[in-house]
Formats: C-alpha cells, structure tokens, sequence
C-alpha cells in the first residue's frame, strides 16, 4: 500500500523492524554509542506500537519499570543495565508519560500495569518545577537540582505533563497537580524567555513549542514561519544548528509533527518527502547529512531516527489511533510566544541560564 511520495506500508513495517533488530535481551533500545536513556527508548517504543510489534514493546516497558528509581527517574546513560551517568533528567521522565497514553490509544490495552511507573515519574518532574514555573533540566547524581532549564526539554515535559492527566482522568486517580504544573509551564514557555539557557541556534528550541503542545493557532503559524528559512535546506530537510551544513532526520521529521499539529499538511508531506534521502535499503535511518562535504553525519544509523520518520508517517497518514498524540495533546489555551533571542535577557531570572550548556 503506498502512503505518497513513494512510502508503503510495508517500508514503515521494515523500519520498526530495523528498530526492533538494535533492542538489547534486557529490552532496552540503544544509542548507536551502545548507551540507553528513557527519552530515545520510550520514542522508539512508540514506533514499534505504531507497527504492531507489541513484544518488543511490551519488554520496552518492563524495561522502563526495572530501571526506575526510587524518586521516579531514569539514569541519564544506562550501559548494559548499568548507569554510567546518574543524574537524573527530567524530559527522560516525563516522556514515559507521553508513551504509555500512546499505547493505549494505538492498542486499547489497559495502561494500568505501568500507573505506578508513571505517577513516580511525573511526581520527580513536578518536583522539579520552579516558582516560577520552569522545570529545571536535572537533578543530579548527589540530588541536587540544576540550576537552569531548558526550552526544547520543557517543551516535552508539557506534553507529558498532559498525557498523565490524560492518563490519570482514564484510570480515575487524578492528579491536579500536574495539571496545575502543564499550566504554568506553558505560561513560562510563551511569555518567559530569561527561564531558559539560550539555545536559538539549535533547531529544536525553534519547533518544540509547538510540538509539544504549549503554542498553537496562529501564534505557532508565526512561529514556525520567523525560522523557516534559518533552518531548513529545500530538499533535504533541516539543520540541527542554524550555523552548520547539517541537516537531521529526527529533527526533520518533528518537525513534520509540529507541521501535522499545525494543519500544514501539503508542506508536512513535502518536508517528510525530502528526508527521505536518508532512509537505507534496510530501513533504517541515517541520523544525518553534512551537505557541504556530501557524507552521512556522525556516519551511523540511529533508532531514535527511525522512531521519528514512524511516528511522523502515522501522524501524515492515520494509520492508528495515535496518530494525534503530537497533534491532540496541547495546552486548553491557546497562547502567543516570545522567542529566546539571547543572553541579554537573562539578567533577572530566578534560575540563570549559562550560555553554552550543549
């Protein structure tokens, strides 16, 4: 069956596969550097749903629920079940949050099983949140909490933030809280820009907004129009970082999400059509392109890559129920944004953001 611009079905198929083939025994999907962290594994879960491969996921899961610890994170880097980098992020928390409501959209099975999981996790988020409204970015291996946040991670965590209230009204335990935290993350995200450290080079602060549900309507059409053209390359996508010839197919495709979430479709399509040059025979994803020397960059395959052109495929085409979690879960208002435009901004903020923290 073909979905347009010369993708089937079957290729979609083929590519979770290519996911499926890189899960370790203990159910955990790696980096390509052999390390997992939650973000990347639950994105990937989540593309293997879309194509019905349930065990992988299932073990996916339990994976998630072996490795959490007492205060609701995730180790930034686990090697072989084995944390190499301690602190504990929190977007990688949040997202557990995003997936599991996923799953139960695309399989209808009772998400139950994993509510302990994900009340830790969003609890461990919460309790990140400043008063301001900003959720610091970590808190590290000794319990200390940043002392800065991040704009592209709490743009996640307010998707999170709502798939578990989603997720609590469902199974009847609800947690206001959390709503009250999406609230005011939201309300930091669009009128706030000194909470967060600058990263207006990077692609992601541009779109995640929008993606993660804190800006739409006409205010995320600005959006996404003031960088158009600073990010993306016609024909083969868009940058990571505004100052490099690199263009990325995870980001790419997010941005097909945001563009999906936006009613853009006509250009969505064309977007998710020009990545396509990154797709291998086997169905995996390169995760990039360097343009200007013409080779494959950094030259490996990356399942998160692949998880991104699944989910941004579903999203195009409807091919489950969940095909909305990017374009359905946002904040009740809709609000209007201020960008990150530098570090001059950042003199009177409660937590100051450094520069350079990437």
């Amino acid at each position: 069956m073909t979905i347009g611009h010369g993708i089937t079905w079957e290729q979609v198929v083929q590519t979770a596969e290519s996911i499926a083939a890189i899960q370790q025994e203990d159910g955990g999907v790696p980096w390509p550097e052999g390390h997992v962290d939650a973000w990347n594994h639950v994105e990937c879960l989540m593309a293997m749903a879309v194509a019905g491969l349930h065990e992988p996921v299932a073990r996916g899961y339990d994976w998630l629920a072996r490795h959490q610890r007492p205060d609701g994170s995730w180790a930034m880097k686990i090697q072989d079940g084995t944390p190499v980098e301690r602190g504990g992020e929190s977007n990688h928390a949040a997202y557990i949050a995003v997936g599991v409501w996923h799953n139960y959209l695309v399989t209808g099975k009772d998400p139950g099983r994993l509510w302990p999981t994900v009340k830790r996790a969003l609890d461990y988020v919460a309790g990140l949140q400043t008063e301001r409204g900003e959720i610091v970015w970590e808190r590290d291996a000794r319990g200390v909490p940043a002392t800065y946040a991040l704009l592209t991670g709490c743009a996640s965590i307010h998707q999170g933030l709502r798939c578990g209230v989603l997720l609590a009204d469902h199974l009847g335990d609800p947690q206001p809280h959390w709503e009250l935290a999406a609230d005011r993350l939201a309300h930091v995200l669009t009128t706030h820009p000194e909470a967060f450290a600058d990263k207006s080079r990077f692609s992601m602060d541009w779109y995640y907004p929008v993606l993660g549900g804190a800006v739409r309507g006409q205010a995320a059409k600005e959006l996404i129009e003031r960088e158009w053209a600073t990010f993306v390359v016609p024909g083969l996508g868009i940058r990571c970082v505004s100052d490099q010839p690199w263009v990325t197919g995870a980001e790419t495709c997010e941005l097909v999400l945001a563009l999906d979430a936006l009613g853009e479709r006509d250009r969505a399509l064309g977007l998710y059509a020009d990545v396509q040059h990154l797709r291998h025979e086997d169905g995996s994803y390169w995760t990039g392109w360097q343009f200007a020397n013409r080779k494959h960059f950094p030259h490996e395959r990356s399942g998160y890559t692949a998880a991104a052109s699944i989910l941004a495929a579903d999203a195009l085409h409807d091919f489950t129920a969940g095909a909305g979690i990017f374009r359905d879960v946002h904040t009740p208002a809709v609000r209007s944004f201020t960008p990150v435009c530098g570090c001059s901004l950042y003199g009177t903020a409660q937590v100051t953001p450094p520069t350079d923290v990437r």
